[in-house]
């Protein structure tokens, strides 16, 4: 797509709009309702869904085919960072009223950094094809971890996060409350201006999801090279990432087979590019279409769904392909069940320990 500035400017205009309205919808502190999530959730759906019609309109059927099979990979490797997102929500304590404000800022936060990463990785596809070798290679490794995950052969669940170094020096450098103060990020007690643990976790949650951006950036990428469409898709993803939260939060442990979904789309992407690369190299190999690949992620997504459903069901307790999954659902809801007493009390104490 050969997309002008104007467009541009009109894109990130119309999206920084959307932004201020879930500013303004959620301005004030409150648990966040399964009905208001699933009505939200249906709002970004029904906003992707109208922005893809504009482009099969303005752009044609490739580049809407792309946008879709974009989304849809996206949107799936973000309910699988849900998971994560309940840990730190866990480990920070933080009080159930409160979440929608952290989850708000966190993905704006991710936001911002993911249009860094997008930039950087759509410089160096233009500049070196042979990049394609090196994500397709990459996406092949995560896919086999995440099935050896899954299988209980690689790291448990709790402990994916790890404060990672900027946070960790944030920490280090800048004094820190040892209470919730309302949505407030900075106070000042005895004269020191010190952050509030609501603007640790905002920080947690956004910068924790760029490590997600190492494998979503290249998977994307490997359906379509359109810094456009890339950027979109990965906004329209990750912009209803709070409703969904809420929406599925007491779901998640029923995905039992997510990872193994996952990994046969991050697997079949990363043939996708390295057939790409040969093709790119002279190589005369078969190139996957995006209408096969859009067949390929939605055929996967509703299979993975539909078996999981059916394990849950079976196993009567949840247990599946991620049972430490479980056990992180389950200290979620005992910290929102502990509310706003324990978690207002100490929450950077029980943090750090």
């Amino acid at each position: 797509m050969d997309v002008s500035l104007s467009v541009w400017a009109l894109t990130i205009a119309g999206l920084c709009a959307l932004i201020a309205v879930d500013f303004v919808v959620g301005r004030t502190p409150h648990e966040v309702s399964v009905r208001e999530a699933g009505i939200w959730t249906g709002v970004w759906v029904a906003f992707a869904a109208l922005f893809c019609l504009g482009l099969l309109f303005f752009s044609g059927g490739q580049a809407a085919g792309q946008f879709s099979a974009g989304y849809l990979t996206e949107k799936s490797l973000s309910v699988d960072n849900l998971f994560v997102f309940v840990l730190i929500m866990a480990k920070f304590a933080v009080p159930a009223v409160y979440q929608q404000r952290v989850l708000l800022v966190g993905v704006l936060i991710a936001l911002v950094l993911r249009a860094v990463f997008i930039a950087a990785g759509a410089t160096v596809i233009a500049s070196f094809s042979w990049v394609f070798y090196i994500f397709g290679a990459f996406l092949v490794w995560t896919a086999w971890k995440l099935v050896r995950e899954a299988r209980g052969g690689g790291e448990p669940e709790d402990a994916e996060f790890e404060e990672n170094r900027l946070l960790k020096a944030i920490e280090r450098r800048v004094p820190t409350t040892t209470r919730y103060h309302g949505t407030r990020l900075l106070v000042t007690e005895r004269g020191k201006r010190l952050m509030t643990p609501m603007l640790v976790v905002m920080l947690a949650i956004g910068t924790t999801d760029v490590l997600f951006a190492l494998d979503s950036i290249p998977a994307i990428f490997g359906l379509t090279q359109d810094p456009y469409i890339v950027f979109t898709a990965n906004a329209f993803a990750l912009m209803g990432l709070r409703q969904l939260y809420f929406l599925i939060g007491g779901l998640l442990k029923k995905l039992v087979h997510l990872s193994y979904g996952l990994s046969v789309i991050l697997g079949f992407i990363g043939v996708k590019l390295v057939l790409h690369a040969l093709h790119e190299s002279g190589v005369h190999v078969p190139e996957i279409s995006t209408p096969v690949s859009l067949a390929v992620i939605v055929g996967v997504l509703a299979v993975t769904t539909a078996t999981s459903l059916a394990a849950s069901r079976g196993a009567g307790d949840g247990k599946g392909g991620r049972p430490a999954a479980d056990a992180a659902g389950s200290d979620a809801v005992e910290s929102d069940a502990a509310g706003s007493d324990a978690a207002e009390s100490e929450p950077m104490e029980a943090h750090r320990r």
